[in-house]
């Protein structure tokens, strides 16, 4: 295969007995593309509209953020957490703060757990909605973004008046949540839940058995268990090809083990199952809000542990995940006894769900290669870190 500019001739055999097949060519994806939910690239090499291999290229957005985990102190460490998912800020800055009150032994009071996470599952809607929004946007359907961002509105109201923050919430704490809600915010709360799950069909109806999208996505980018499994994807993207694995209730963290945790799965596979998914575990995670917040009005007391003036974690290491709204994410940290992580890593679910890509995007056609890129729910900046 020899390569001439931006176009390869492909050949087969050698010398005089070669023979020439055809010409494809090299097309690059970005990295500033609209469905690509941040600056991505991807080499493609093309036969026509068919695509014979892809290259995901990432660190176009790269900031540093483990690396700057070494100089910021354990409540410093919250804000860089915070913002490398920016769909999924209020996950990001809780499976930090847990790893640092596990080094510590810390115990966070049970209010704060369960106000933790009903905000969690907030979080998860929201990030859920941006993407059944903007999913069907990329293939030509505009009319599904609206709709999902009504219901956004309605559940970032709720989360703007506790945190006082719409995308960078910044609200828990080592050892807890930064202040409590205000008066009768849970029931506030409540009520938009409500809401949006009744409005949740008009979406539903409008885009799941839609007759163009179903020709777009159904069959379109499978991934078998077997890939996702080897590629480490999690969350909707695997349990979409059968991978019945949700940490909440596998290994429950904060006090999910005390909830009965539905784990919405399919077997397809394809950019129809990932849609599903994320679809009904928007319910799932409506109806565990409202669990969550009839138990924060039974519990009373703090919502924080009182900490000294400068955060010291003993010397040792520990590693926490948590289901966040993409899947899988892990907090590896690593102290030396100091004010500052000696190490901190950040295992990110956008990481692991982009590399399959590779394997998912060869064989198929340009249209459809936006479908496939487009179901995998990722967020560049959590690729990047």
């Amino acid at each position: 295969m020899a390569e001439t500019g931006g176009t390869r001739q492909l050949t087969v055999g050698a010398g005089a007995g070669a023979q020439q097949l055809g010409t494809d060519m090299v097309l690059n994806i970005g990295p500033q593309h609209p469905s690509t939910h941040g600056v991505l690239r991807l080499k493609l090499v093309l036969d026509g509209e068919k695509v014979l291999s892809a290259e995901p290229i990432i660190g176009y957005m790269h900031r540093g953020a483990e690396k700057l985990f070494e100089v910021r102190d354990y409540r410093q460490i919250l804000v860089l957490a915070n913002r490398h998912d920016w769909l999924s800020a209020f996950s990001n800055e809780l499976g930090a703060a847990m790893a640092v009150e596990r080094l510590m032994g810390l115990e966070v009071p049970e209010r704060a757990v369960w106000l933790r996470m009903a905000m969690a599952e907030l979080n998860r809607v929201l990030n859920h909605l941006m993407f059944l929004g903007s999913y069907p946007l990329e293939i030509g359907a505009i009319t599904p973004v609206f709709y999902a961002f009504r219901e956004r509105e309605v559940l970032q109201a709720v989360m703007e008046e506790a945190t006082g923050g719409r995308m960078h919430y910044m609200f828990n704490r080592i050892g807890g949540l930064k202040e409590e809600v205000p008066a009768g915010w849970t029931r506030r709360a409540r009520e938009a839940v409500d809401l949006v799950a009744s409005r949740m069909p008009m979406l539903d109806d409008l885009i799941r058995r839609n007759d163009i999208f179903l020709a777009r996505t159904v069959g379109v980018g499978v991934l078998s268990a077997a890939q996702a499994a080897a590629y480490g994807a999690s969350g909707p993207v695997g349990r979409a090809s059968g991978l019945d694995f949700d940490l909440r209730r596998d290994e429950p963290y904060l006090a999910y083990g005390e909830l009965d945790v539905p784990v919405v799965t399919r077997t397809a596979g394809d950019c129809h199952a990932r849609f599903e998914v994320l679809l009904d575990q928007v319910y799932v995670s409506l109806d565990l809000v409202r669990q969550c917040l009839d138990r924060v009005d039974r519990i009373g007391g703090p919502v924080n542990v009182r900490l000294p003036k400068v955060v010291k974690a003993p010397e040792g290491h520990t590693y926490t995940w948590t289901e966040n709204p993409l899947g899988v994410n892990g907090y590896y940290l690593v102290s030396k006894g100091d004010k500052t992580p000696w190490r901190m890593k950040l295992r990110t679910a956008s990481y692991a769900n982009v590399q399959a890509l590779s394997t998912l995007l060869p064989g198929t056609l340009v249209p459809d290669l936006i479908a496939i890129l487009g179901s995998m729910f990722f967020v560049v900046g959590d690729i990047d870190k």
